[in-house]
């Protein structure tokens, strides 16, 4: 691993490790390297190697997250090979905080919101998203992405505010989730039929297996994003932009795609800009009103269009029938020609008047 002052455009430092370097993190406190089966915690400040977390359950993709709020530096990674088993561990005082078992099945995405706050999780099937307290590690939101198929979740992120929790997959579809603000209690509301059968369907469920009145109480994608291609891997991230929130999405055919993310109604999001990263790197902006058809005329304007026959043209005193494309030369000669002989026969009608006439 080799650091780089950017601005003096020299070498920090230099290490050295006894296998591949999987992923690295850091913050403005910590900087964590991650091995299959082990992880390496360095100052920020001078590089010094403070902790070595070692006999790590494999991690052969190198997943893990660092909270970005140096103040708490919490540190992310799978405490198990076969379930979804997190391991939090604090990087300031260099102790494990807790251990929270998120899902059934092994982990494939983790991140933190802005704050160090809320830690979001989802495993391989990527059917389900947990976001949970930190450090305290309780559940405070489980989404639901979809059912039908598996998937592999390729990011996952918060928005800064941490409203928003954004997750692309190698799928087509990009999945923004709502997270809204808890309440410890909530004020009893008038008796209501809707909320009677609120209640009494909360009641229910309360009888059903527990795999399905937990699928019962997962909410719902708040926004989608249905993007040109699938299978490809891609990079989401939610930002402000001209004091409007924006989806940003990156494809690894080298697009930058960015969205309009309605805060208040959600649904689907407006493709408002695409970038190319590879090519001539020029923004093209969403055309797709200017390319609307136009809008048809009445019937019977149609009608009076085409039914009228201008003043200045000469018909023919017997028709031609149309003929197919190949015979289009053909229809414009004998077309001609009728006309030409008509014009004549009346020339010649008018001389033999002329000759007839007295003096």
């Amino acid at each position: 691993m080799n650091v780089y002052h950017f601005k003096k455009g020299t070498e920090i430092c230099n290490y050295s490790y006894s296998s591949k370097i999987l992923s690295i993190r850091l913050n403005r406190q910590r900087l964590v390297v991650c091995l299959e089966e082990s992880i390496y915690i360095h100052n920020i400040k001078d590089m010094k190697l403070l902790k070595t977390i070692m006999d790590t359950p494999p991690n052969t993709t190198g997943l893990c997250a660092l909270s970005i709020n140096h103040a708490n530096s919490y540190l992310a990674y799978p405490g198990s090979a076969t379930s979804g088993e997190i391991a939090l561990y604090d990087g300031n005082t260099l102790k494990t905080a807790c251990t929270i078992p998120a899902h059934e099945g092994p982990l494939a995405a983790l991140t933190f919101n802005s704050t160090g706050s809320k830690l979001a999780s989802a495993s391989e099937k990527g059917t389900v998203i947990r976001v949970f307290s930190i450090p305290g590690g309780q559940k405070l939101y489980e989404f639901r992405r979809g059912m039908k198929r598996y998937v592999n979740i390729s990011s996952l992120v918060f928005s800064m505010d941490s409203q928003f929790l954004c997750a692309s997959s190698n799928t087509e579809t990009v999945h923004i989730f709502k997270l809204e603000h808890l309440t410890d209690s909530r004020p009893e509301e008038p008796p209501t039929w809707s909320g009677y059968m609120g209640k009494m369907f909360q009641a229910a469920t309360n009888y059903l297996p527990a795999q399905v009145s937990g699928m019962m109480s997962q909410d719902r994608a708040f926004a989608t994003v249905r993007l040109n291609i699938s299978g490809q891997r891609n990079i989401c991230a939610l930002s402000t932009i001209q004091k409007l929130p924006r989806l940003l999405v990156t494809t690894s055919d080298g697009h930058l795609y960015i969205y309009n993310l309605d805060p208040q109604d959600g649904g689907e999001c407006v493709l408002i800009k695409n970038h190319s990263l590879l090519g001539s790197g020029k923004m093209e902006e969403n055309k797709e009103n200017d390319l609307q058809p136009p809008v048809p005329q009445s019937y019977a304007a149609t009608v009076a269009r085409q039914s009228t026959v201008p003043s200045t043209s000469t018909m023919p005193d017997n028709p031609v029938p149309w003929r197919s494309a190949g015979q289009g030369q053909e229809v414009v000669r004998r077309s001609k020609t009728a006309t030409l002989g008509t014009a004549a026969g009346k020339a010649r009608s008018f001389q033999e008047q002329i000759c007839e006439s007295p003096g």
